[in-house]
């Protein structure tokens, strides 16, 4: 059929009307078929987009774009981790609108964190149809900035992220754009969520760049990695954009900064600068996959003949909150070393201390020390006691409450000071992905240090409990090493390099100028010259 200045929206004559019929040919009836089976097909072949460089372009997909349309169809939940300017948004909207041209009776929320850029989104959409054969087109009904009805019964609409924003509404795919950035994405999304769900085949798109750690997106995003929600994850690196290869990140680094380009393009989480390890410590941290793991347990270095091993545990109820846990770490080998984890938040109290027997006395009966507040004093007495395990921490021997460590502030404030220095100055290696990815949300609260809201933070007591231990005397008789001394005498050095040189200051007796070892002369400050010339 040709198309007809009569058969346009409003004057448009890209965007047909509602209304107008559509006599299709065999190739046509044939093309439409294939467009609504096969989203890729529709977008490269009938789809148009702004280049800076060409004006208006067909949509040639990257590799990794077709991924994402195809990852978006076959998948229910979907949230997407990207690299600035990857071209994530704009693959996204052209997906929703073979949604809705294909689709019929469906309706598709775009929401952001403003109102104007979900508009956008919709003037995307836009702007894509209007390169779309009338064949394929099923009439607009309404358009306006804020949504867009067709005549299959189709309507998307945009909005900012609020409670209320789709409250009443029957939304069949939900797509949140730069979901990192919404201001209390926590109160929306669970308000959101069961409004969404509430149909069996609707759909939800998540996507954003990172910003940060302790927001909704990163809950998301990271619950979907280790494939602990319904939500498959999809990530775009930087160096998946053509024309981004090792030269282009130096000269952006030198631009900005290596922090600033992780955040920005490299898919990192870090950036809330509350945590107790800085984020360069963090950025260097990698996760490997466990050498063998099986409930719950993920071996990463097997035991070694002679070498000296500590494990720290801590425990909870067992009830699907917070997870009993063990680390053991290698205090042979510089720097120390963590080997072997355990995490389970369904143990009960009374079965674990066999299973720290069961793993433990492998690495040759290592020193367990337990963090004995509330249920951790039964798995420590029951280790003791009645298991008879040869190696427990005891604090003292008067009452039974000195099997293992209290957790006190005092222990607790010297534990995280101590991990801190243990972990920025290479001193500790971490190898366990939920040890790591716990860290990065150990933040600063009041006058202590804990998990962010939403989080936890068991695999990181176990390494507050070992870092406490390093800097007592036991642990000097037990490894001919005071990690406390090395530590001080290190931070020592480091301040005196920083100082001026000898001379400047002799205890009172000041000399009004000398000279250094390069030949400049310093003067007292008491004197009215520069201080160095």
């Amino acid at each position: 059929m040709t198309d007809s200045k009569n058969d346009g929206y409003l004057g448009n004559t890209l965007i047909k009307r509602a209304g107008v019929e559509t006599k299709y040919t065999d190739k046509e009836l044939a093309e439409y078929l294939k467009c609504s089976e096969n989203p890729t097909h529709f977008i490269e072949n009938y789809t148009q987009i702004i280049s800076l460089d060409e004006g208006m372009v067909p949509f040639t997909l990257r590799g990794y774009q077709e991924n994402l349309i195809n990852h978006y169809d076959e998948n229910r939940f979907s949230v997407v981790l990207a690299s600035r300017q990857s071209g994530k948004s704009i693959t996204s909207c052209a997906y929703l609108l073979w949604f809705l041209l294909f689709k019929p009776e469906v309706t598709v929320a775009v929401l952001a964190n403003k109102g104007a850029i979900a508009r956008e989104m919709i003037a995307r959409i836009v702007t894509m149809l209007e390169s779309v054969p009338f064949f394929l087109q099923p009439g607009v009904k309404i358009l306006n900035k804020g949504s867009i009805e067709f005549s299959n019964d189709s309507k998307v609409v945009a909005a900012a992220t609020s409670s209320s924003s789709i409250r009443g509404m029957s939304i069949n795919l939900l797509y949140l754009d730069e979901f990192a950035f919404v201001d209390d994405a926590e109160t929306f999304y669970t308000a959101t969520y069961p409004v969404v769900t509430s149909g069996k085949d609707s759909k939800v798109i998540i996507t954003s760049t990172a910003n940060g750690v302790g927001n909704m997106f990163h809950k998301i995003y990271e619950s979907a990695v280790h494939e602990q929600s319904e939500y498959k994850s999809f990530l775009i690196n930087w160096f998946d954009v053509p024309g981004r290869d090792e030269e282009w990140k130096k000269e952006t680094i030198a631009n900005t900064s290596e922090a600033q380009f992780e955040q920005e393009y490299g898919n990192s989480f870090l950036g809330t600068g509350n945590t107790l390890v800085n984020s360069n410590t963090l950025l260097g941290m990698r996760a490997v996959d466990p050498d063998w793991n099986k409930d719950n347990l993920f071996l990463y270095e097997k035991p070694k003949e002679g070498h000296r091993y500590v494990c720290t545990v801590d425990v909870s109820k067992g009830r699907g909150m917070d997870y009993s846990t063990f680390t053991i770490i290698d205090v042979t080998t510089s720097p120390f070393k963590q080997v072997c984890t355990y995490r389970d938040n369904m143990i009960s109290p009374l079965l674990f201390p066999d299973i720290i027997n069961k793993y433990v006395r492998h690495y040759n009966e290592p020193v367990v020390i337990i963090e004995n507040n509330a249920e951790g004093g039964t798995v420590a007495n029951q280790l003791h006691y009645d298991i008879e395990y040869p190696n427990v921490f005891v604090q003292g021997q008067l009452k039974a409450e000195d099997i293992g460590v209290t957790m006190s502030r005092k222990i607790k404030r010297i534990g995280c000071s101590t991990l801190k220095e243990l972990l920025e100055e290479n001193r500790l290696l971490l190898n366990d992905r939920h040890t790591i990815t716990e860290l990065m949300t150990f933040v600063h609260k009041g006058n202590s240090w804990e998990a962010d809201r939403g989080y936890n933070d068991d695999m990181v007591m176990n390494l507050v409990l070992f870092s406490w231990f390093v800097t007592t005397e036991y642990f000097v008789h037990l490894t001919d090493t005071a990690v406390k001394d090395l530590l001080y005498s290190e931070q020592q050095k480091l301040i005196e390099d920083d100082l001026l040189p000898p001379g400047v200051f002799d205890g009172g007796n000041q000399q009004e100028s000398f000279v250094d070892s390069e030949g400049d002369r310093w003067y007292h400050k008491s004197m009215d010259v520069p201080l160095k010339l």
